[in-house]
């Protein structure tokens, strides 16, 4: 099976027609994604996946939703340590528990529809092309490539930066009420940490610079987290969200650091082990 046939196996490639990256369609898809990701930092492409597989989507998914890492916690938005000696006002001295779960990369099974996606060629052509990058790696972690986010009801995925520029992630279960992806865009730069707007946001006094996305099952999203505060709202009702993060690089080889992998995964490998000590930082952010 050729790629462009076997990324329409999946993706509705006549809304989105990524099977030919050389085409007028192609070139639309992407032009209405770079800017809607220069505006906002934010872009959401509806029903990416065919809706005649969107039921597989969400059952394939919570097959292994059971083998994700739970561990309550203490967390900030920043993700570093919470004794970490910071100034009196300082929003890193605000605490949540973070409740969401992950199912590791190793746990995927390579027929699953969100593995399939994550591993095109023509897929991975397109999300660097819409964040303006001449391409872009699956990450070379065993465990943090390509993941399944699940917040279970009753749980949240507190206010947070992401370590990576960008995100792209896929819901593949909503949940019955709650389980709003709400995200600041923009709110710091690579060169400045905009301490007061974050910590407005992270007291509830930054209402306005809040905006709020519903999601459903089978919608990509295309994000740059790196900058923009976003958290899940708590999710209620009987229904977990589940959302697959596919995890890509600008640069080859890349490989998650010990005490993060530990975090997210509760277990590391020699992979990481060896790897450790050798990241390459993109800025001077917090983190």
């Amino acid at each position: 099976m050729g790629a462009a046939e076997a990324l329409a196996q999946v993706a509705d490639t006549e809304r989105y027609p990524l099977t030919d990256p050389d085409g007028t369609g192609w070139r639309a898809v992407v032009s209405r994604t770079r800017d809607e990701l220069e505006r906002s930092g934010c872009c959401v492409l509806p029903d990416f996946i065919r809706p005649a597989l969107q039921d597989a989507l969400r059952a394939e998914c919570a097959t292994i939703s059971p083998s994700a890492h739970y561990d309550v916690e203490t967390v900030n938005a920043y993700n570093i340590d919470v004794d970490t000696p910071l100034p009196d006002d300082h929003p890193g001295r605000i605490r949540f528990q973070r409740g969401n779960a992950f199912v590791a990369r190793d746990r995927v099974p390579a027929d699953f529809i969100i593995h399939r996606l994550y591993a095109s060629g023509l897929f991975q052509r397109f999300v660097a092309s819409c964040f303006g990058l001449p391409r872009v790696h699956e990450l070379a972690d065993p465990l943090s490539g390509l993941c399944l986010n699940v917040v279970n009801p009753g749980m949240e995925h507190p206010w947070h930066f992401d370590t990576n520029e960008f995100t792209v992630s896929l819901l593949t279960q909503e949940s019955e009420d709650g389980g709003v992806f709400e995200y600041c865009p923009n709110i710091r730069t690579a060169e400045r940490e905009n301490f007061g707007d974050v910590r407005d946001v992270l007291t509830g006094r930054g209402e306005h610079l809040v905006r709020r996305l519903t999601l459903r099952p089978g919608d990509l999203q295309l994000f740059k987290g790196r900058y923009s505060l976003h958290r899940v709202s708590t999710v209620r009702g009987d229904t977990a969200r589940h959302t697959a993060i596919f995890a890509y690089s600008e640069r080859p080889g890349v490989i998650g650091s010990v005490a993060r992998t530990r975090q997210l995964f509760g277990r590391v490998l020699p992979e990481h082990l060896a790897a450790e000590g050798r990241a390459v930082r993109v800025d001077r952010l917090l983190d």
